[in-house]
């Protein structure tokens, strides 16, 4: 069966990396002491890879997902349930041969009990009735086995169809094949005095049940192959460390760090609805600065009724998890929502940005303006009278850009968009020294000995794939150390700075970079761009760029000061229409930060929590009735 589920699920938590930093590159490198960060299984045969990626992507997104939405319709949930029930029920012998070679003697005895009372209390295994009495579940499959013998993989492989494998787990898929019942009774033969021959119209569920699998995961594989800048190299490392054969050491050995640790807990706010991204329309407007079409995605009430804008964060696309989550939270109560890509995400850099690369928050933040205004005016246009007071609500860096936009009306063109509203959550004041802080985090593991520090990684990236397995919630208590959240921040948002300059240096190369930017073969580059921190971003990228063609002139000498609010604060406190949401153990907020907005915003405009990280407590409901709370003035007492 396919396993997007499993690929796709292991990025709760996003956990990027493109193997080990050399200490030649960047004028502020990695120390000599580098991280060597765990290694993917190889990928040799990259450009096949990808081009079968491309061609899984197209048969789920353009034949599975249409095809799924009637389905569903079709066949409710609790059906789809009961036929899942019964396929893993019919595919027992499998899990128990597996558990056996493994040695997993308590496994097989689960499997087995597991087996006996689904298939008699639950009427032939329609009905799970094993897990109400607590018998634990055990999959097991020959790839596993394989693995436990000793096999380590050493190539990986996309599957047409059934997505992410390797060498070994190929080899396993077909023994699992082989130990498929159902593979060895024919559905085209039938005789009514061999009660065996019943058992052929299973066959025909056999074909079934995997369009029956991925019709209820199809919806979240499409969202996040949009979201995602390259959801290719996401998927090879998240399958990596979820088929790693290999024990977990689940302790926290050292204490905690609770800003990092509550900003881990950000995967936690997500989307209640299944089928809410689905429900979403997708439309395209023309840039007037571009001439190319940059798409958005809406959530429209009925009626007339305000509407809000989300601007996610630091490379956050218009469809990603914290960004649909809140567009759910607002139309639940009565909002309509459009979301749009921030400037730092490929989508937006490749469509609608004026400049070469982001960086530089008055282009940036006036690109963003821009795109609005077409998106605000193309809705007008196709839904007239339904379209209210608007707001701008922006979180992490898309709350530093609709700061200033509010801060800055003088230089923005009398015809562009006007907001009833500004909501900024977990805001950071100063951009040079969020950044610092993001590079602090990556280099968390230095602390460790050098000796420990590749186990020690990778121990943190298995306990990530383990959380994830047997599911988060806000109960969960996370398994991490100081050192490990730090990292797990810090190597996420190393990710997203890989693909901005990846998307930058492939549409305007500005001949930092060594290797050729091939499409198919990214290896190569991958490793040269993760030489590069935040701090060598500005430095070797943004600065030149931006001091050669006299940019820095519009609102400041440099870029800290272009992205420092203190820049603005005269334009932030004119503007009383302005909503502040943030967290005082925010670890892209100092002291000084905190103080600055407490001086600067009223009591009315600015909310302070005592804890939640940076997003990390977006899932407690006193925040999203803060959240909510921010744009009283917006609702119509009678819609």
């Amino acid at each position: 069966m396919y396993r997007w589920a499993l690929a796709t699920a292991a990025l709760a938590i996003p956990l990027l990396g493109q193997g080990p930093p050399e200490n030649q590159m960047g004028t502020n490198p990695v120390p000599a002491e580098h991280i060597i960060l765990p290694a993917e299984v190889p990928d040799p045969i990259e450009p096949f890879n990808r081009v079968m990626w491309s061609f899984n992507k197209g048969l789920m997104m353009d034949v599975i997902n249409p095809t799924a939405r009637a389905y569903r319709f079709v066949i409710v949930k609790p059906i789809r349930r009961v036929i899942r029930n019964f396929n893993r029920n019919l595919l027992y012998p499998g899990r128990a041969i597996n558990n056996l070679l493994q040695a997993r003697w308590s496994g097989a005895r689960d499997e087995s009990y597991r087996f006996l009372v689904n298939t008699t209390l639950g009427v032939g295994g329609i009905f799970d009735m094993a897990t109400p009495y607590k018998i634990p579940k055990s999959d097991a499959d020959f790839g596993q086995t394989f693995g436990y013998w000793g096999w380590k993989p050493t190539c990986f492989i996309m599957l047409p169809v059934f997505g992410p494998s390797s060498e070994r787990d190929t080899v396993g898929l077909v023994a699992d094949t082989a130990a498929n019942p159902l593979l060895y009774v024919s559905p085209y033969s039938f005789n009514k005095n061999n009660p065996l021959t019943y058992l052929g119209a299973y066959s025909y569920f056999s074909y079934g049940a995997m369009y029956n699998g991925l019709s209820d995961s199809v919806a979240e594989y499409v969202r996040f192959s949009e979201s995602e800048m390259d959801p290719y190299a996401e998927i090879r490392l998240a399958w990596t460390f979820a088929h790693k054969n290999q024990t977990t050491d689940m302790r926290v050995m050292g204490s905690q760090d609770q800003p990092s640790l509550d900003t881990v807990r950000s995967a936690l706010f997500t989307y209640q609805d299944p089928e809410f991204p689905v429900h979403a329309h997708t439309r395209s407007v023309v840039i007037p600065t571009t001439g190319r079409r940059l798409p958005f995605s809406y959530w429209l009430q009925r009626g007339k009724a305000p509407l809000v804008y989300v601007l996610p964060g630091l490379g956050g696309h218009r469809l990603s998890q914290t960004a649909v989550a809140l567009a759910e939270l607002l139309y639940g109560k009565g909002y309509s929502v459009v979301c749009v890509s921030n400037p730092f995400h490929s989508e937006f850099m490749e469509r609608a940005s004026s400049a070469v690369l982001p960086g530089y928050l008055p282009v940036d933040a006036h690109d963003v303006h821009v795109a609005l205004n077409e998106i605000d005016r193309r809705l007008t246009e196709l839904y007239p009278g339904r379209i209210g007071p608007k707001a701008l609500l922006g979180y992490s860096m898309g709350a530093l850009e609709a700061l200033f936009i509010a801060a800055e009306p003088a230089t923005n063109h009398p015809s562009l968009l006007r907001f009833d509203r500004f909501v900024a959550i977990s805001t950071p004041v100063s951009l040079m020294h969020g950044i610092a802080k993001l590079d602090e985090f990556y280099l968390a593991p230095l602390e460790w000995p050098a000796v420990e520090r590749s186990k020690n990684l990778e121990n943190t990236y298995l306990k990530v794939a383990a959380l994830v397995k047997e599911g988060l919630n806000p109960q969960t208590n996370l398994p991490f150390n100081s050192i490990e959240s730090r990292f797990l921040i810090g190597m996420t948002f190393r990710s997203i700075l890989r693909d901005i300059v990846y998307s930058s240096q492939r549409r305007a190369p500005q001949h930092v970079l060594r290797h050729s930017l091939l499409n198919l073969s990214r290896e190569d580059i991958y490793r040269e761009i993760s030489r590069y921190s935040f701090q060598d971003y500005f430095t070797d990228f943004a600065s030149p760029l931006y001091e050669g063609s006299g940019e820095l002139k519009l609102n400041s000498g440099t870029l800290a000061r272009a992205g420092d609010l203190r820049t603005y604060e005269v334009g932030l406190r004119a503007n009383s229409n302005i909503r502040v949401l943030s967290n005082h153990n925010d670890f892209l907020l100092d002291y000084n930060d905190i103080a600055w907005l407490q001086a600067t915003f009223s009591n009315e405009q600015l909310t302070i929590f005592p804890d939640g990280g940076h997003l990390g407590n977006l899932f407690v409901p006193e925040v999203q009735k803060a959240i909510l709370g921010a744009l009283p003035t917006l609702l119509d007492p009678k819609p």
